[in-house]
Formats: structure tokens, C-alpha cells, sequence
């Protein structure tokens, strides 16, 4: 099929869709089809020759879409990492024990969620670290401090 469709030069218009919004232009599939009698095997073992609809379409026509919706999925991916990393982020632990079982977690070695097994990223590499973060606390009185009150902080 693929020979044949390059021996024809155009190929006459197979459909033709109005576009989504008034701004987009309609899409319009090239192609030609071609009905051929095949020997077709069946379930049970029985032999025929049937006639067989094959659409030969130009694949420039089909990469637009292909490309629109591999440029879908990364950003829907893009965002499914960023809004995880920011869940990360925003989560602290009292001791690097807990933020170990955490990390465990986020890596798909913990236990997982209301009995279901635990979904590790599959196609990205997420780096984990534990850090020590020292923040001030906030006083409780109301006023200027006294110079000789030592500010309290937190470790993290």
C-alpha cells in the first residue's frame, strides 16, 4: 500500500472537518481508499478470502495531530511534576526520620494509599534530599522586643 500511494501523486480529499473554533481553519484528510481481496484466517482455524477496506492517508496530515497531542501530554505531564514537586515542598517533618519515610513514600517503596499498591513516577528521575532548616519563631507578646531576649528558633 505504501508503494502504491507514492506512485499517485495527489491524493483526492477523504474528509473534511469544520474547524473547532471560527479562527481554525478546517482539517482536511488526503487519502485514498482501496477495497482488496485478502486471504483472511479465522478463529477457528478456517481459511477465506474476504474483501478488506484499506485507507492509504498522506502521514503529513496525521503528524499535526500527533504533534498537538504529544505537546498536550508533556505539558499536562510538565504540570503533574511541578504540582508534585510543590506538594513536596510544602510539607515538613519534626525529624529526618519521618521525612525519610516520606521520601520512602514519594519513591514508590512506602506503603501506598488506602490499600493500593505504591505509583512511583515512571518516566521521570526525582531527586529527594532531607536539609535542616532553622526558622524564627514568632513571638507571642505583643511590642518591641526587650534587647536582652535572645530570638527563639526552630529547627526543622
Amino acid at each position: 500500500m505504501e508503494a502504491w500511494g507514492q506512485q499517485h501523486g495527489a491524493l483526492p480529499l477523504l474528509l473534511e472537518k469544520p474547524g473547532r473554533t471560527r479562527q481554525e481553519p478546517p482539517r482536511r484528510w488526503h487519502g485514498q481508499s482501496v477495497v482488496r481481496r485478502v486471504p483472511v484466517e479465522y478463529t477457528d482455524g478456517r481459511l477465506d478470502v474476504a474483501d478488506i477496506r484499506f485507507l492509504a492517508v498522506h502521514s503529513s496530515q496525521l503528524a499535526h495531530q500527533a504533534a498537538v497531542t504529544y505537546a498536550a501530554a508533556q505539558a499536562k505531564e510538565a504540570a503533574q511534576v511541578a504540582e508534585h514537586i510543590a506538594r513536596v515542598e510544602a510539607r515538613w517533618f519534626a525529624c529526618a526520620s519521618a521525612s525519610a519515610a516520606a521520601i520512602a513514600e514519594y519513591e514508590g517503596r512506602g506503603q501506598g494509599r488506602r490499600g493500593r499498591k505504591p505509583r512511583p513516577w515512571r518516566y521521570h528521575a526525582l531527586h529527594y534530599q532531607v536539609e535542616a532548616v532553622t526558622q524564627r519563631q514568632k513571638r507571642m507578646q505583643r511590642g518591641r522586643p526587650p534587647k536582652t531576649e535572645q530570638p527563639q528558633d526552630s529547627i526543622r
